[in-house]
């Protein structure tokens, strides 16, 4: 009886996280404003669920937000599109494998690479606030750093193209990405993870 009440509760709490993340990827909620750049905040529930609910909901999480991203460039289409929507490929089916790898199996792996973070920094017996903050800052800048070095190795021509760079000049755009907004990003995840993720402890042991 308590384990299927467990099961209840934990299939409960992914759907909520789920609605989190489609509100996020369909508002501007979804973005904040830093000094620079705009940073996206859609991957903050999958890391805090990938937390409290282990690697499989951490998981599914990922899944909600690479179908959130790959349906938001199918409708709404933009200069890179054709990296997270099969429906935009030009090259068929190895082309729909891409997208679909770059818009929903690198979202995945950022709920598994923080929740199995999490377990390895509370397994290693780290203060949990700091586990909060390093976590945090894992689960982002894996999203950058999977997401823009996918479309370098597999949409480099494209990615020229659609730049209007020649293709040796591909890997300092990517790196330039990598440092000027996923860095931020994961920065501000950190910040914004942390503070969530202990109040639902602390809500969890009341």
């Amino acid at each position: 009886m308590k384990t299927k009440k467990k099961d209840t509760r934990w299939t409960v709490q992914v759907a909520l996280m789920s609605a989190i993340i489609i509100i996020l990827a369909n508002t501007p909620l979804g973005m904040i404003q830093l000094p620079i750049i705009k940073a996206t905040t859609v991957h903050i529930p999958v890391i805090v669920g990938a937390i409290i609910l282990g690697p499989l909901g951490g998981a599914l999480l990922g899944g909600v937000f690479g179908l959130c991203s790959l349906v938001s460039n199918t409708m709404a289409p933009s200069l890179l599109s054709f990296a997270f929507s099969p429906f935009l490929s030009t090259t068929g089916f190895v082309g729909v494998a891409k997208a679909l790898w770059i818009s929903v199996g690198c979202r995945i792996l950022i709920g598994l690479v923080s929740a199995y973070a999490w377990i390895l920094f509370r397994k290693m017996r780290m203060n949990r606030t700091l586990a909060l903050v390093i976590t945090g800052f894992i689960g982002a800048i894996t999203n950058t750093i999977l997401v823009m070095s996918s479309i370098y190795i597999l949409f480099a021509q494209q990615y020229a193209q659609a730049k209007q760079v020649a293709i040796s000049g591909v890997f300092k755009l990517i790196m330039a990405t990598i440092l000027g907004s996923g860095i931020p990003e994961a920065l501000a995840a950190a910040i914004i993870v942390t503070p969530i993720t202990a109040a639902i402890f602390r809500y969890k042991r009341a």
